[in-house]
């Protein structure tokens, strides 16, 4: 019997926790990292070809979806429900993440260590954004820059112009959208090539995990992992059901197609690595080629509902373990506050830590509260990278249906 995809993907996430907890039980924790770091290879090589591929699959269809489409009235309407959807999102996310840390107290029914002041957590709260910078980062001075540094906002900037002009041009354009058209087959076939890896780049990403930390970590952060993956979990099948439910999609359904993408998402802990996946499965789930390749790049930095919750989580967990009183007022200011320094995230591991350490430093919380985190954050990662991609799916398809576009599969 031939394997699916999906089963040599889950073959290699078991293989790779077995080989990692072996490295972590047999070997010095420095050879264990040694071994996992060499492993680990694979997984980069792999994130490199996926990079490789998302900067000219984003541009091919969105600027075909948008060419055919040929007015701006149009690309603003969407784009208004499409940040419109956004924002209630986040705010869905950020409030879930609010209430569920105040009624588990993952920090206060736990003792929990204090790190030594100074101690190196590895995250540069100085690296995020401001307002300013993050509106002037949106446009490219270089398209070509933004293609080589995978910047895909930039790239999504750089679409919409060229979409909206090459379907004003007349014939010409026609024929060059022909072109444009032939060129994503070409690069939907390479993504065919690239996910060949997957199940190996799996593999690695796992054992180089388990290998540096141990399935062990999990036993004395299980708690915390309980509440944590709780309100994922929460948020996932109850919050984004029922978002489908309203607008008429039937969820189920689509997390079976999305079936792929959540995987590499999960053991990759990158949704960038389940781009061309995510692409694919909404298209065939019957999302419209336009609308999925505008909402989805711009979701990847918008719409990260599984970051969101952990920004919100993890700051009341902290706050909770160095026996910080948060009120309401100031509750309702950090989710406000996040509401706008958290967009325009990249979609990468660790991306949300640096939004936490600026939080943390809003409030007069200890910086050093990150490091509680660090051990058990790649696992963390997993889980809300995978609520962030099942989130955008669901961004998709709402904004589709709003828009007449969308065509789900006939019932069972």
């Amino acid at each position: 019997m031939k394997l699916t995809l999906t089963n040599k993907i889950i073959i290699g996430f078991i293989l790779g926790l077995v080989l990692g907890e072996f490295f972590f039980l047999y070997f010095a924790p420095e050879v264990s990292h040694d071994l996992g770091a060499k492993v680990q290879i694979v997984s980069k090589i792999f994130l490199r070809l996926i990079k490789m591929i998302v900067g000219p699959l984003v541009f091919c269809t969105l600027v075909v979806g948008i060419a055919k489409l040929g007015d701006f009235k149009a690309v603003g309407r969407i784009g208004i429900k499409t940040i419109g959807y956004f924002y209630f999102a986040t705010i869905l996310s950020l409030v879930t993440g609010l209430v569920v840390v105040n009624i588990t107290q993952p920090g206060s029914l736990q003792s929990w260590p204090k790190p030594a002041a100074g101690t190196e957590t590895g995250i540069d709260s100085s690296k995020a954004k401001t307002m300013e910078d993050f509106i002037l980062h949106i446009f490219p001075d270089s398209f070509f820059k933004a293609l080589a540094e995978n910047e895909i906002l930039q790239i999504v900037i750089f679409s919409l112009f060229f979409g909206v002009a090459l379907g004003s041009i007349g014939e010409v354009g026609k024929r060059l959208i022909h072109v444009i058209e032939n060129l994503a087959e070409v690069i939907f076939k390479m993504v065919n090539y690239v996910m060949e890896v997957a199940p190996y780049a799996v593999f690695a990403a796992m054992t180089t995990v388990v290998a540096n930390k141990g399935l062990s970590i999990l036993i004395s952060y299980g708690y915390l992992m309980l509440c944590f993956m709780g309100g994922l979990l929460f948020f996932t099948v109850v919050i984004l059901w029922i978002i489908c439910l309203v607008n008429g999609i039937p969820y189920w359904k689509l997390l079976k197609e999305l079936k792929e993408a959540l995987l590499i998402s999960f053991s990759t802990a990158s949704s960038e690595a389940s781009f061309p996946q995510t692409i694919a499965a909404l298209e065939k789930f019957g999302c419209s080629r336009r609308i999925v390749g505008f909402v989805l790049p711009l979701g990847y930095s918008f719409n990260l509902d599984g970051s969101m919750l952990y920004m919100t989580f993890a700051t009341g967990f902290i706050a909770q373990a160095y026996g910080v009183h948060l009120s309401l007022e100031q509750q309702i200011t950090m989710l406000l506050t996040l509401m706008i320094t958290s967009k325009g995230i990249a979609g990468v591991p660790r991306a949300s830590l640096v939004i936490i350490a600026g939080t943390l430093t809003m409030f007069n919380l200890p910086a050093e509260g990150i490091a509680l985190l660090l051990g058990v954050d790649p696992f963390l990662d997993m889980g809300r990278t995978v609520t962030s991609v099942a989130g955008n799916g669901v961004a998709t398809c709402v904004v589709s249906k709003w828009e007449g576009e969308f065509n789900p599969p006939l019932a069972d």
